[in-house]
């Protein structure tokens, strides 16, 4: 008879015998970014940690994290407990301090009533708002090392929200969101733009965003359906960067070959719109529709690169003769 595997006995650890203080252990270790993809894994999203122990008021949520490509922001709240009333209050106060799109509450094990709580709060919210309830375990085989496992027991139907959201648009609103589900799709196979940007998740907006890896503006793409004109948007948030822009829009239009319009609001920024592009009337060129904005945004980045770099040694430099003198 042939020789038999040797095989271990799988065994369950107490969470709190590997982290015996919640935000000393727990915490901390979770914030680590290997374990940090970890959880975001489980969740199928793709998580960049912010701050730890974060000011909400007087209170602080345990980890405040963003999505990786919306930068929707997110709450971590953990519990190595079970669930209980006093926390399901918590991630709710959390996620709205903060402006949260995405809630996880990691527990130690989630009591029925709490798993009831988040799946109503997923059916009764819309795909802006994400709640996940994830049980943290850990296993151990035999003396090998003990292993992490994030099991997720509650989470949004997203299939059912995208039918639910669908149904209640309006026709326009619908050629809207289907327009930019185009967008995403041609984006994807635009190796040029695929080396700068990111597309955000389509929603049923005149508009989507760009980031432009700036604090001082983001891009955006346009689409009007009154007017029948597709665009692009550079939209600053800095008021000198702002200034500064705008007295160099003239560079802007030569490199893009079409005229800008300025606006000056609270942000300050200009969009390039080309009229004669009916979106409602001419599905089968949108791709040509798209990849006109493609390039457009491709060209307005490269401008506005540098007039950030330009605007950034003139900075400095009255900043050297303000020091010197």
């Amino acid at each position: 008879m042939a020789n038999q595997p040797k095989l271990g006995k799988i065994e369950k650890v107490n969470v709190r015998d590997v982290w015996p203080h919640e935000a000393l252990n727990f915490t901390k270790w979770l914030a680590q970014e290997e374990n940090l993809t970890m959880l975001g894994d489980a969740c199928s999203i793709e998580l960049e940690l912010k701050d730890t122990e974060s000011a909400v008021g007087s209170f602080a949520v345990d980890i405040f994290a963003q999505e990786a490509d919306t930068e929707r922001k997110v709450i971590i709240e953990n519990q190595l407990e079970d669930t209980n009333h006093d926390h399901l209050g918590k991630i709710i106060t959390y996620a709205a301090g903060k402006g949260a799109g995405v809630v996880i509450w990691v527990v130690a094990r989630a009591r029925d009533e709490h798993r009831n709580a988040i799946e109503w709060l997923n059916e009764h919210t819309d795909s802006d708002c994400a709640f996940f309830l994830v049980e943290i375990e850990v296993w151990r085989i035999g003396d090998s090392p003990m292993a992490p496992r994030f099991n997720v027991v509650e989470s949004p139907n997203e299939w059912a929200r995208a039918e639910k959201a669908k149904s209640d648009l309006s026709e326009t609103e619908r050629i809207k969101l289907e327009y930019w589900q185009t967008y995403v799709d041609c984006a994807a196979q635009n190796e040029t733009f695929s080396q700068s940007f990111k597309p955000h998740k389509p929603q049923a907006h005149h508009w989507t965003e760009l980031g432009a890896g700036s604090i001082r503006y983001h891009l955006v793409l346009l689409i009007n359906t009154q007017k029948k004109q597709i665009g692009v948007e550079a939209c600053v948030h800095d008021t000198d960067f702002g200034d500064f822009v705008l007295s160099r829009r003239q560079e802007l239009e030569q490199a893009l070959g079409i005229a800008g319009t300025p606006y000056n609001r609270k942000s300050k920024g200009v969009r390039f719109y080309k009229s004669g592009h009916d979106i409602k009337a001419n599905r089968e060129k949108w791709p040509e529709f798209i990849d006109w904005q493609l390039n457009m945004i491709t060209a307005l980045q490269n401008e506005m690169v540098r007039l950030e770099n330009e605007f950034e040694t003139i900075e400095s430099k009255a900043s050297a003769l303000t020091t010197d003198n």
